[in-house]
């Protein structure tokens, strides 16, 4: 795949105001519009006009783009970083009224969640043109809250960096600070709506919305498979074999769990309904790990020996339906 310089092609500078690009737009898209420009290739340089415009024109898409860094060359052999993530999202006004198709395999590698187009920065509700009066635009954004916090809810304050244009048409990050509420329940992957926490309107249009996408914090004793919780838990050989009622943790408090006997490594003990809260809970799983004491004494050492005695028909390695 190969990278894609915007800057390039729109035959501007990566300091541009975003003034700059907008002139830069109208000149290029009037020279290369197929029904004026009847050469063979103008089709394919007004589309990529329209690609690059795509991103340069929005204060948040432009500044993901930049932080691939300006080292790369129109051409080369590009593959996004290891673990990359454009880390915004937004929902522009659309691409000037022109359909600019599919995108390239480069956009979509960068931006492969899509931009949906948003229809709420049309003038104030109003046909084009009638006024001065525009929505802001939505913002995205990822945060990371501990499993707790999905099975309680709670309230977070967090700083923002957030593109937005200065007074000299450049674009520029900002902190902005929020408070906002996470609702007992939420998953990985639904987006916490903050209204009117977006991009400034124009005028006397609405602010935009910011919409937050949830993701969990690694954590220590547990993980999360969509609504489900699992935790593996140790257990003594003879709780295993013999069976026993032991106290174990889950995030909402201990409770009591009877082990079968019998139970063999990898087992799965489930609690439903204990995992994710919601109109469907999830399920909380137990996955059982055999702990092996120590021979670290004489009595201990005795007690192993006394049970090799007591087992000798047991082979661990007589693995069933092995016919080799």
């Amino acid at each position: 795949m190969e990278y894609k310089d915007y800057y390039k092609v729109m035959g501007v500078e990566r300091s541009a105001t975003q003034d700059e690009i907008k002139r830069a737009y109208r000149q290029l898209a009037r020279k290369y519009h197929p029904d004026i420009n009847k050469d063979s290739d103008a089709e394919a340089k007004f589309k990529e006009l329209g690609e690059a415009n795509e991103v340069l024109k929005d204060p948040e898409k432009r500044t993901a783009y930049d932080r691939l860094g300006a080292n790369w060359k129109q051409g080369q052999d590009f593959q996004p970083p290891p673990g990359w993530n454009a880390g915004y999202e937004t929902g522009g006004s659309g691409f000037d009224g022109q359909d600019m198709g599919d995108q390239s395999d480069f956009f979509e590698s960068l931006f492969r969640r899509g931009f949906a187009r948003s229809q709420s920065t049309s003038a104030g509700g109003q046909g084009r043109g009638q006024g001065f009066h525009a929505h802001g635009q939505d913002s995205h954004a990822r945060i990371q809250i501990t499993l707790e916090e999905a099975y309680h809810g709670g309230t977070r304050r967090v700083n923002l960096q957030m593109p937005t244009v200065d007074a000299d048409g450049h674009v520029v990050l900002r902190e902005h600070p929020i408070e906002f509420t996470i609702p007992r329940g939420v998953r990985v992957g639904q987006r916490i709506r903050l209204a009117g926490q977006g991009g400034p309107a124009m005028g006397q249009g609405q602010p935009g919305d910011l919409y937050l996408e949830v993701d969990f914090l690694p954590h220590k004793h547990y993980r999360v498979d969509k609504h489900d919780v699992y935790m593996d838990l140790p257990v003594a050989p003879w709780e295993a074999a013999l069976g026993a009622v032991i106290e174990v943790p889950t995030p909402t408090g201990t409770v009591e769990l009877t082990v079968p006997a019998g139970s063999s490594e990898g087992r799965k003990l489930r609690l439903k309904g204990r995992g994710i809260p919601g109109k469907t809970p999830g399920d909380f799983y137990f996955v059982l790990k055999i702990a092996v004491p120590p021979a670290d004494s004489d009595s201990a050492k005795a007690a192993y020996r006394n049970m090799a005695q007591a087992f000798t028909s047991f082979n661990p390695r007589n693995l069933q339906g092995d016919t080799a």
